[in-house]
């Protein structure tokens, strides 16, 4: 995957506290349509820094099921 790519998503998650932004939004901001894509860049965020990717949720507003620590966010 491309550096500048995910460096490029990753600045695009820095979301206020207590605001959120769907994975379909973070897409469309860098240029994609892929939602998944931001998914899985973001799946591996910890690789690059600390990112408040707990408030990335998908397009219904729903936490990911087995990611606990998102829910305490």
């Amino acid at each position: 995957m491309n550096e500048e790519l995910i460096y490029q998503a990753l600045e695009t998650v820095e979301i206020p506290k207590g605001c959120v932004a769907t994975y379909k939004q973070i897409a469309c901001l860098i240029g994609r349509e892929n939602s998944r894509l931001v998914g899985k860049i973001l799946a591996n965020a910890s690789y690059y820094g600390h990112y408040p990717c707990h408030r990335v949720v998908n397009f219904q507003g729903r936490l990911v099921p087995s990611w606990f620590e998102q829910k305490n966010y």
